[in-house]
């Protein structure tokens, strides 16, 4: 992840506000929100995606609501790196979501998020039915999790500087 995408999200993302992590998929949104302090990300809610515009006005809604300043979208890379049509899919969501809700956005690598979440709830004995209420929006709070830290670590490596 290249650390200067990072400082500069942070910086365009109003201080003191909340981040939004999505991890989009096709059929469904999973979504998280930071504390204020941006220090713990927390499983929010599943969209059922129907289309974009309504699906949009929901995004909108969730973050006038929780007064958020800035989305960490899960960028779904291939395993070896490489950008594939998910990646692009994404990409594309984002760029017809800006005109609507004109937030910093901050794409945050997402490999492997599903399956470690899906992981852990296999080992707290979770049923495959609420697995799968689950999974979505824990998966963002993965994502968000991991963007939080590394803007933290940025952060210290900043002041020790």
């Amino acid at each position: 992840m290249d650390k200067q995408l990072i400082r500069e999200f942070a910086a365009a993302s109003r201080g003191g506000a909340r981040l939004l992590g999505l991890d989009l998929g096709t059929k469904t949104i999973g979504l998280a929100l930071s504390d204020l302090g941006r220090q713990i990300a927390s499983p929010l809610e599943t969209i059922r995606r129907v289309k974009f515009t309504p699906d949009a006005a929901r995004l909108k809604a969730v973050c006038e609501a929780h007064r958020v300043g800035g989305l960490v979208l899960g960028l779904p890379l291939n395993m070896d790196g490489s950008e594939g049509p998910r990646v692009q899919s994404t990409r594309a969501f984002a760029r017809n979501l800006a005109p609507i809700l004109p937030l910093p956005v901050l794409y945050f690598d997402e490999r492997l998020s599903t399956a470690v979440v899906t992981r852990a709830l296999i080992e707290a004995d979770a049923s495959r039915q609420r697995r799968s209420e689950l999974v979505d929006k824990l998966a963002a709070a993965y994502i968000l999790q991991g963007c939080l830290d590394v803007m933290r670590n940025l952060e210290d490596e900043d002041a020790e500087a």
